[in-house]
């Protein structure tokens, strides 16, 4: 199972005015037409581009962070799929919670370049994902933002640490590279003003919907039931990935 979701993106034209009447084509040729840089030859507007840059960086356009960025994205969407499927990529949009990212196309015909990363998660960082996404649950639930501490992220990676284990310190060790591991891909934000407490980014209702989420559970139930080494130690086969800005190997 990977960051890659079922999530039905919008209908995409190729060319011409999208449903609210916007013809990006006319706008990426006109308007913001001042070249960026000497011998600027691109026909995407200057803030356009940034959009683009973000998308590839990744992990993902937060609307509600990235203020700038999201109304252009969204007055843009359809020349944005276009520019991104040129580099075989797919872009993800929720403009309900306003949070959009890029996956990597499949073909069964065609063999696709890969130009993401895929980060692999270990069974910790597995667990903590599937408990961030069973809070962001609980919150919308609610009609909450979903707010975690530190504190409460650490408790509950603790009642995974075998009871035999011998080294307790790898084991804290490997519970906080989970918690870093979350915030560097942007699953976790801090909150400002307030250092031990996050908010789980909506981004992951996209990355794990239901269906994959009861698959990462049944996979925690048979790796609980394993002997020998720690499964924090191990890289899930049928657990996360994630799909991450940059190029990939080949």
């Amino acid at each position: 199972m990977s960051y890659s979701t079922d999530y039905d993106p919008q209908v995409e034209t190729s060319m011409g005015v999208g449903t609210d009447g916007f013809c990006p084509e006319a706008e990426a040729s006109g308007g913001d037409s001042g070249a960026a840089f000497p011998g600027d030859s691109g026909r995407l507007p200057l803030e356009t581009r940034r959009v683009l840059v973000q998308l590839l960086l990744g992990p993902a356009v937060d609307g509600r962070r990235q203020t700038k960025l999201w109304p252009v994205l969204v007055r843009d969407e359809v020349v944005v799929r276009e520019r991104l499927h040129e580099l075989f990529l797919e872009l993800v949009i929720d403009h309900e919670q306003k949070v959009a990212f890029t996956r990597q196309v499949t073909a069964d015909d065609t063999e696709i370049p890969v130009l993401l990363r895929r980060a692999n998660l270990t069974y910790l960082e597995s667990v903590l994902v599937l408990f961030l996404r069973q809070r962001l649950t609980q919150a919308d639930t609610q009609g909450e933002r979903a707010v975690v501490s530190l504190p409460e992220l650490l408790e509950h990676l603790s009642v995974y640490e075998k009871d035999d284990n011998v080294d307790h310190a790898r084991f804290v060790k490997q519970r906080i590279a989970a918690i870093e591991k979350a915030k560097k891909l942007s699953l976790l934000q801090k909150i400002r003003g307030a250092d031990d407490r996050f908010e789980v980014s909506p981004t992951l209702k996209l990355l794990f919907p239901a269906e994959e989420i009861m698959a990462l559970t049944r996979t925690y139930a048979a790796l609980a039931q394993r002997t020998g080494t720690s499964a924090a130690d191990d890289e899930v086969d049928e657990g996360a990935e994630s799909d991450t800005g940059g190029e990939g190997d080949e």
